[in-house]
């Protein structure tokens, strides 16, 4: 049921873009470039792929969204997906819709590879779509909201000495939002865990948990991470962005916390507004304002 419902959820997402763009793509003036299916890697002989919606208006600014639900990364034309993003794009902020290597085949541990890898990416081709290498932000809901924050906690500034070009490049992100994100994954991996039945992603070794949990990653020099979480969310409950707000606290990283009140795992009518309003605002402050962070020393 919890895995049904986590699909539905994701579903239902897809289902509200699709409405809310329906028809854009085919105007004559468009008010945006759509760059669908960019090869960010390959795993397996597959390729991992993102779309980039490049608004006319671009502020320079990158928002890198994690395409995930329940760890599932689903494809979707995306001329029926940008309706989701069209907060980010009015605001100027070119968008990368990220997808990763996918549950149920692949779990946690091997995803975030995959979404480390596509951030190193934008960062190297960061020219190529107009934007500064220096002012991305990650963000995603449910289990993208957990790597949105799993990117935000354990960046690195890459391997100078890797052959691959990508590989050279740094994975650290500028700020984050991230949408009732699962922080602490130790208890979902136990074998008594109903999580771990439910969501194939989950199912790996106990003692690989505590390094792809957000909520024991966090250090000082972590990225500025909102969280947005309902008060009513059984599926992914409230503590997991408390404690993530109170553990980047103590490092003293810009944090905050909204909750929503009477919401559960996903957002409707005027809470999707206030959660919409609160993400761009933060990403206004920590790419564009005068908290944006300062040029990384290694490039």
């Amino acid at each position: 049921m919890m895995l049904r419902y986590g699909m539905v959820c994701f579903g239902a997402w897809l289902l509200l873009c699709g409405v809310e763009s329906k028809g854009r793509a085919a105007e004559g003036d468009e008010p945006l470039t759509i760059t669908a299916d960019v090869v960010y890697g390959h795993k397996h002989g597959m390729a991992l792929t993102m779309d980039v919606y490049q608004p006319k208006d671009a502020n320079g600014a990158g928002a890198i969204f994690m395409v995930s639900g329940g760890w599932y990364s689903i494809w979707a034309p995306p001329e029926k997906t940008m309706g989701f993003f069209k907060p980010l794009l009015d605001a100027g902020y070119t968008v990368f819709a990220v997808r990763h290597g996918s549950s149920p085949k692949f779990v946690i541990p091997e995803i975030v590879q995959d979404v480390r890898r596509s951030v190193r990416f934008v960062r190297l081709h960061a020219k190529e779509y107009g934007v500064d290498a220096n002012k991305l932000g990650v963000c995603g809901g449910s289990a993208g909201g957990h790597l949105s924050l799993y990117l935000a906690t354990t960046a690195d500034d890459g391997d100078p000495d890797a052959a691959d070009e990508i590989d050279k490049q740094s994975c650290r992100v500028a700020a984050a939002v991230a949408y009732f994100p699962p922080t602490d994954l130790r208890p979902y991996v136990k074998q008594d865990s109903p999580y771990r039945t439910n969501f194939p992603a989950l199912q790996f070794e106990e003692d690989k948990a505590e390094a792809v949990s957000p909520l024991t990653q966090v250090s000082s020099d972590d990225a500025p991470s909102l969280m947005i979480h309902g008060d009513k969310d059984e599926l992914v409950p409230l503590w997991h962005s408390e404690k993530m707000e109170q553990a980047l606290e103590e490092q003293n990283v810009a944090t905050e916390l909204i909750i929503i009140k009477d919401a559960a795992h996903g957002f409707g009518g005027e809470d999707a507004k206030t959660a919409s309003d609160a993400w761009i605002a933060w990403f206004d402050r920590y790419l564009l304002g005068e908290e944006a962070a300062t040029p990384a020393a290694s490039e």
